[in-house]
């Protein structure tokens, strides 16, 4: 396991001892990589040993977990991100008064939907107020500027015209 009182905690090159077998001595960069390998090849090892809640490369066994729980010396640094995060979440919530309001709105769709006719939508074409079931396409008017036609197909079938 790691040795906490270690002057070099933060050399990634130290040699850990791997908690599975104690013959394997890892170095730190390694050591996450090294206990994924390990649980699978010392399966009956794995069940005994219990990870720290506040530190995954702290193996343990299952019966002394709580004690290293009160002891683990990261669990200073969780309690305080909690502590942080708790204050950085409040603070932000003091702060963040919105000013937005809701443009005035004019569109009324009810009215809009009843004064509009029967006929169906086609793009680029209107239809002359007449019923859209006696409507020709010469009675049809195209409603686009002159630079801009109306395209004569569609670039993909149409169901519904045969």
């Amino acid at each position: 396991m790691e040795l906490e009182d270690d002057p070099d905690i933060l050399d990634p090159e130290r040699l850990i001892q791997c908690p599975y077998n104690k013959h394997h001595q890892i170095r730190a960069c390694r050591f996450p990589y090294h206990l994924v390998k390990c649980r699978k090849s010392y399966p009956e090892v794995a069940k005994e040993l219990a990870t720290c809640p506040f530190n995954a490369r702290h193996l343990v066994p299952q019966a002394d977990l709580s004690d290293h729980m009160m002891k683990c010396n990261d669990k200073g640094f969780i309690e305080q991100d909690v502590v942080n995060q708790s204050f950085r979440f409040q603070r932000e919530q003091m702060n963040a008064v919105s000013t937005w309001q809701a443009p005035p709105c004019d569109e009324d769709w009810e009215t809009e939907s009843s004064e509009q006719s029967d006929s169906p939508f086609i793009w680029g074409t209107t239809s002359s107020g007449i019923n859209s079931s006696s409507t020709t396409a010469s009675e049809q008017r195209n409603c686009l500027p002159a630079r801009v036609r109306a395209p004569e197909s569609f670039p993909y079938a149409v169901s519904w015209k045969g």
